[in-house]
């Protein structure tokens, strides 16, 4: 039976947890809120699953509580922070707030973040920015992992680099969040935990002799495999060109990342807001991708196959109908949620 809790509710329980491990309100509640956007639009490996270890990152002080981003470069439209591994969903806000304020003199305006934490569920700040009528790329790298392997090779350089972006239309926005590896770090890793012998659908991973498999348990052999960039073994070229495009994008613009040697699990980001009005109007702009969604759906599929479906069309879908009707977590998240809640004196969520 599919447990479901009112979105209120594990809102308020996860800003509990983190505020009860030393984050104040006002840094707890929005990455309560950012976690919880996750699970709303299904991206259950990086909503409130993430809670736990954020909590154990607060606990070992890896995740800095207090302070303010050092500001490296300001020149207006383009933006340096040093994060200092304070809390990654409150940074990302921050940073959105600083480019929504500056459109009217600069309508692209680029934040880069060095040491951040980790940021999350990428999709969940995305309608923040379609909802103003922006257009926002997001992306990020973790200099300290190395999971996905480079076409051809059988070790790990990279991580997944997820790149997302959304945009405005004259109806639904469009709301992309993908990931230059063929899955990701946490999918693979939940999988590992069930220990049940479970298997991806496809050949995502390649072992540490090159083949090409779908055991998640090569993660964890001795030398352990790797992910396989996106296209897998025969188009893996193009993932991989993905996947360098993030990295030049967040750890080189910010000037710190693998070749200094990180360790500290956090992430380097990419964020850039750009405004339709300043370029060829806000109305032409949606009226150009509303009617490239619209061509898009009624586009001939084979007989008995679904429509086309947009990106973020499901999402948004599942949002509104777990915020109407509760969210219906991951068996996995409350499970290990409790522990948490026992050890910081917060009382369960009640199920709706």
């Amino acid at each position: 039976m599919t447990i479901r809790y009112p979105a209120p509710a594990l809102r308020t329980f996860a800003s509990t947890l983190l505020q009860r491990a030393g984050l104040a309100a006002d840094r707890a509640d929005p990455v309560a809120e950012i976690l919880l956007e996750g699970d709303l639009l299904g991206h259950t490996t990086h909503g409130l699953q993430l809670l736990g270890p954020y909590l154990k990152a607060l606990e070992a002080g890896t995740m800095t509580r207090a302070g303010e981003p050092e500001v490296v470069a300001d020149r207006g439209a383009a933006v340096t922070w040093d994060g200092r591994f304070l809390p990654g969903p409150w940074l990302i806000l921050r940073a959105l707030a600083v480019a929504f304020s500056r459109t009217a003199e600069h309508p692209v305006t680029t934040v880069v973040i060095r040491r951040s934490h980790h940021i999350g569920c990428l999709a969940a700040y995305l309608k923040r920015a379609t909802d103003r009528g922006f257009v926002i790329l997001l992306t990020c790298s973790d200099p300290s992992v190395a999971s996905v392997a480079p076409h051809g090779a059988v070790v790990g350089r990279l991580t997944p680099n997820p790149l997302a972006a959304g945009f405005p239309t004259d109806g639904l926005p469009i709301l992309i969040d993908i990931s230059a590896s063929t899955t990701t770090n946490g999918l693979v890793a939940r999988m590992n935990r069930a220990g049940k012998g479970e298997r991806l659908p496809g050949p995502w991973l390649v072992d540490s002799q090159g083949n090409a498999t779908d055991d998640p348990a090569v993660m964890d052999a001795n030398p352990p495999g790797a992910i396989l960039p996106l296209g897998g073994i025969e188009l893996g070229h193009k993932g991989f060109a993905m996947g360098l495009i993030v990295e030049a994008l967040t750890a080189a613009l910010a000037g710190h990342g693998r070749a200094d040697g990180e360790s500290r699990w956090g992430a380097s980001v990419f964020l850039q807001v750009i405004d339709p009005g300043a370029f060829g109007g806000r109305e032409a702009f949606a009226r150009e991708t509303g009617w490239l969604a619209n061509a898009c759906r009624a586009a001939p599929v084979k007989r008995g196959a679904s429509p086309v479906r947009l990106p973020g069309e499901r999402g948004l879908r599942l949002r509104d109908q777990q915020l109407a009707e509760g969210v219906a977590l991951h068996p996995e998240t409350m499970a290990s949620l409790r522990p948490w809640a026992e050890e910081l004196g917060a009382a369960l969520p009640a199920a709706s």
